[in-house]
């Protein structure tokens, strides 16, 4: 019977902290990606700690501040090399003839729907799918295009009140490198201490090696599809290389929203070319590179960033991102594996009695 309570005190205190958690999730991943960028920060920090004049040496106050600048610095340059890239892309999307193009991909969307009626997949009188689909394409995209500058300005507050907040936190995550231990000891008990400590340095470690992977997975696939699609005289292949490498951050979607954003580039920028001789070559092409991309990722980064970090199956994983997916989103996609993670070394250090628990985190037996 006292068992049975102790569980069940357990079960409830994980029940609310959740709820808390969920409650105050803006406030918590302001924390939670000012103590990332704390951690990705600490090599610069160690660089300026080396830099003395004369005797006086650099204060943490001073390193910290100076590690927010090359933050910034960095932020900037990549902001002037593909903001302007992406504002002329926007202007182009924004002068574009949409029913033009419409009228360019009739014919061969009309071919297609003829096929599917040969195969009997579709009757004579019974209206195109893709006469639907096109309509809503089309209205969807000028109506992104029409109203995304409005967008931008409503979310302009909320973004500036996370900016400031994230860069007043991580200064200080910098400036004392164990405060986050500090400020959740004061949530356990005394003898827990010990088991904090180990918990936050093995998920300091496992999300560190998490989001560099995923750093260089972006980089990685940002250069392979524009080099790629550069050699295959493509043009925007810069463009489209970044904007694939970050939407592949998305789990199994992202690939998808990808390559149909580099065919509608491609689509959209030579409207004058003909379907069939000329652009249907060019997304081919591009189709091409994207398979390329996706089975370099799938057989080699990917495997490699999770086994590095995450050390859970694959079922398991997919199954996560179902979950993250099904309470946030697409944005519950993306955080639903360094959510896990934290979840998995938690449940690790204090919950092995349950069964569930020891079968879920056995695979960072190794790791803790």
């Amino acid at each position: 019977m006292k068992k049975f309570n102790r569980n069940a005190i357990v079960i409830i205190s994980v029940i609310v902290g959740s709820f808390i958690l969920w409650y105050f999730r803006n406030i918590v991943a302001y924390v939670l990606v000012s103590w990332i960028l704390s951690m990705i920060g600490q090599p610069f920090m160690r660089l300026y700690k080396k830099i003395k004049i004369g005797n006086w040496q650099i204060g943490n106050n001073f390193t910290a501040g100076l590690t927010i600048v090359t933050f910034f610095l960095i932020i900037g340059l990549v902001i002037a090399l593909f903001v302007p890239m992406i504002l002329k892309q926007a202007n182009t999307l924004a002068e574009i003839d949409y029913t033009l193009v419409g009228e360019r991909l009739e014919e061969p969307l009309d071919r297609i729907t003829k096929k599917l009626i040969d195969f009997g997949l579709l009757t004579a009188n019974q209206p195109s799918p893709f006469d639907a689909l096109q309509q809503e394409a089309f209205e969807t995209a000028k109506s992104s295009i029409t109203t995304i500058f409005g967008s931008v300005l409503s979310l302009t507050s909320s973004l500036l009140i996370g900016f400031f907040s994230v860069v007043f936190m991580t200064f200080f995550f910098l400036r004392e490198k164990g405060l986050m231990k500090e400020f959740l000891s004061a949530f356990v008990p005394n003898d827990k201490e010990g088991k904090l400590y180990q918990v936050v340095d093995e998920i300091r470690h496992l999300l560190g090696r998490y989001f560099i992977g995923v750093l260089g997975q972006i980089i990685i696939i940002t250069l392979l599809v524009s080099l790629g699609l550069t050699a295959l005289s493509v043009e925007n292949a810069l463009l489209i290389g970044l904007f694939a490498a970050f939407a592949n951050v998305i789990p199994y979607l992202g690939p998808i929203i990808g390559a149909t954003f580099g065919t509608f580039i491609v689509i959209t920028s030579n409207v004058d070319l003909n379907f069939y001789n000329e652009l249907l070559p060019i997304i081919g092409k591009v189709l091409i590179v994207f398979s390329l991309m996706q089975l370099t990722d799938n057989f080699l980064l990917q495997p490699l960033i999770y086994s590095t970090s995450v050390k859970a199956h694959p079922l398991e994983i997919f199954i996560i991102i179902l979950v993250g997916a099904t309470i946030y989103g697409v944005i519950g996609m993306i955080l639903a594996i360094p959510i896990y993670t934290v979840l998995r070394v938690i449940a690790h250090t204090f919950l092995m009695r349950f069964k569930m628990v020891r079968r879920l985190t056995q695979n960072l037996n190794n790791t803790l």
